[in-house]
């Protein structure tokens, strides 16, 4: 009894010390081995056997064998992974358009730089036709630089969309993958009693790491040993052993800006604003916070430029005695309808006289099925003026919106007033005779027949600009003064008269408008004198609307009267950078929390070679003094046998 007993206790020794040898060969032959969690043989005493004398040991038995793990540690790592893919992605698509923007050569701040330079050239000598051959050059290039940068962001975002897909394509693969491990594991764990299938779950970590690595994902596991494993707002992209599908389709209002859709079944729908984390969300981040708005602010500055100029240009007289013409090409802002819209139709123009407004926002106009309302993409509401109509249209932030047709309650159109800006800006102008730097009226002292000046005092009328949209003036207007009254009058002849009230001795420098022309006072005149304001006929050599263009450099006329063309291009520059600078030094940071989260995890979950041939040592001498009480229990029933036989 008593050998059989020994043989017993020894048998369950040499078998757990068995399985304690081949789980640290298994640890150490994973040593390399991604994601694996090094194994541990647990054991425990087998219950003792009764007898007179008390209760006998009856050795060791194996109770399971699990795996070093720590889920808090491994949450750790996957938020950590899915913070720092996020930030690096964006980062580095962050740094290529911030360095072709702000690159020296080929940034627009240089070829604005030339265009203006160009412009003063021409004030300097108005009639040269090399000056004005020039202009034009510069012109083109200014216009080419726009587009160059335009399509250089344009191919950014068709890389974004292809990576988009590829992206959601690994996500479907590594979401099934772990559906089907799901399934693996519930049948191992039913199969072995409940026991863990330890190389199947680390199998199943390293899928989520994964996954981690393309979107920030959150898990729950089930009493069956499957894992639900979610994205977003919750939407389940893993449900026990099945697997939901996402999808890159093009949005409701623009078939190239693709949203991330959520399938299950049948049933769709977009959840492109709760993807966040990971490669996916750096992506959708890096489109809306950076690529967007720096195609909006370049577009922006297009338009702008290319309609004060426009105006400006329009003010002038050309070489042949013409009024100018629109010197740049410009678009149209872009208006896309909703998908499932009914009958509304929605237009929209620049409205020039509020175009220092136009912001680099896009915008979301809606029917109620009552009114009209408008908000930024950012659900921020707008305030409108106006009807909608042709006669009084919409007006909101340099817009004109004109609504129509048969609206039907929740129609909805996208404006994006300035993503094409930069695209549509072209040269109107390819005659250097058009160019329009002369003033459109001259003023001049009132002269005899012999063409001398006949004013006895020292007044001078000096033309300054022209109301926006002026045209030819009707007859030529003269100006007399008063002393008595202090007063100018004056009249064309016909429908243009009145009185200007100026004091030499307090109003010298004063400016007027009279017919659209805008002028300055000076000196003192006497009584009698006059000047007479007429169409430029004879001064088209002049350089008086070359100055005004050339001084539109500097103006005030970007960001409602805040900047100018070269600041906000300035402002551009610096917004990419600091937000290209920002995602370098979180993804530094967050790579540092990775490591640390890493180290955290192997120092509990990692193969410990030297840790290892220790236990291995230890094993192998318990298993070979288990050999020693076999040999002994061995001697002692050969002994009871001789005995016996006698």
């Amino acid at each position: 009894m008593a050998g059989s007993g020994l043989f017993g206790t020894a048998t369950s020794g040499l078998l757990a010390f068995q399985r304690s040898l081949s789980t640290t060969g298994h640890n150490i032959a994973n040593v390399n081995t991604p994601g694996f969690s090094r194994q541990r043989v647990e054991i425990a005493t087998q219950s003792p056997q009764s007898s007179g004398a008390g209760y006998i040991g009856s050795g060791v038995k194996t109770s399971t064998v699990t795996r070093l793990y720590d889920s808090f540690l491994v949450d750790r790592v996957r938020s950590s992974t899915s913070s720092t893919n996020n930030l690096d992605i964006y980062s580095q698509y962050a740094g290529r358009i911030a360095n072709v923007l702000g690159d020296a050569s080929a940034g627009l701040n240089g070829s604005l730089e030339n265009f203006f330079n160009s412009v003063q050239t021409l004030a300097n000598d108005p009639t040269s036709i090399p000056a004005r051959q020039l202009v034009l050059s510069e012109s083109d290039s200014l216009v080419a630089r726009f587009q160059y940068l335009d399509d250089q962001l344009s191919n950014t975002r068709k890389e974004v969309n292809d990576q988009l897909d590829s992206l959601v394509g690994e996500v479907n693969t590594l979401s099934q993958s772990i559906a089907d491990i799901n399934k693996e594991i519930a049948v191992a764990i039913g199969k072995a009693g409940g026991q863990p299938p330890n190389d199947l779950l680390d199998s199943r970590d390293q899928l989520l790491e994964q996954l981690s690595e393309l979107v920030s994902v959150t898990r729950l596991e089930q009493d069956n040993g499957a894992m639900n494993v979610y994205i977003g707002n919750g939407q389940s992209l893993v449900t026990g052993f099945n697997a939901a599908t996402l999808s890159v389709e093009g949005s409701p209002y623009d078939a190239t800006e693709m949203n991330i859709m959520y399938s299950v079944g049948a049933v769709s729908s977009d959840i492109t604003s709760n993807v966040s984390g990971g490669k996916l969300g750096g992506l959708l981040s890096f489109r809306d916070d950076m690529l967007d708005p720096a195609q909006n602010a370049l577009g922006r500055i297009g338009v702008v430029l290319g309609t004060e100029f426009n105006l400006q240009h329009a003010l002038g007289v050309d070489l042949d005695g013409n009024l100018g013409g629109d010197f740049f090409d410009l678009g149209t802002p872009q208006v896309s309808a909703h998908s499932s819209n009914g009958g509304g139709t929605v237009t929209a123009s620049y409205d020039n006289t509020t175009i220092g407004a136009l912001t680099i926002k896009d915008y979301i106009i809606s029917y109620d099925g009552a009114a009209w309302s408008l908000e930024d993409v950012d659900g921020n509401a707008v305030t409108m003026t106006g009807l909608g109509t042709l006669a009084s249209p919409f007006n909101a932030d340099g817009l004109n919106i004109v609504v129509g047709g048969a609206p039907a309650a929740g129609d909805r159109f996208m404006i994006r007033p300035t993503r094409n800006g930069g695209e549509d800006i072209g040269l109107a102008l390819t005659n250097v005779r058009a160019i329009a730097a002369a003033a459109p009226v001259s003023i001049n002292e009132a002269t005899n027949a012999n063409g001398l000046p006949t004013n006895g005092g020292d007044g001078r009328l000096t033309f300054t600009s022209a109301d926006s949209g002026f045209t030819a003036l009707a007859g030529t207007i003269t100006l007399t003064f008063n002393t008595a009254t202090n007063e100018f009058s004056y009249t064309d002849g016909g429908a243009v008269t009145g009185t200007l009230s100026y004091d030499p001795t307090a109003d010298s420098g004063t400016s007027f408008t009279v017919a659209g022309v805008n002028f300055t006072v000076t000196g003192t005149p006497t009584n009698g004198d006059s000047f007479t304001i007429g169409n430029n006929t004879s001064g088209i050599g002049g350089n008086s609307n070359a100055l005004a263009l050339a001084e539109l450099q500097t103006g005030l006329t970007v960001e409602n009267g805040s900047t100018n063309f070269q600041g906000a291009y300035a402002q551009l520059i610096s917004d990419m950078g600091t937000k290209t600078r920002q995602a370098e030094i979180g993804g530094a940071a967050q790579q540092a929390l990775l490591r640390q989260a890493r180290a955290d995890r192997d120092a509990l979950s990692g193969v410990n070679l030297d840790e290892e041939a220790a236990d291995l040592l230890r094993f192998q001498q318990a298993y070979q003094a288990m050999t020693q009480v076999i040999t002994a229990a061995d001697e002692l029933f050969q002994t009871l046998l001789a005995a016996v036989r006698r």
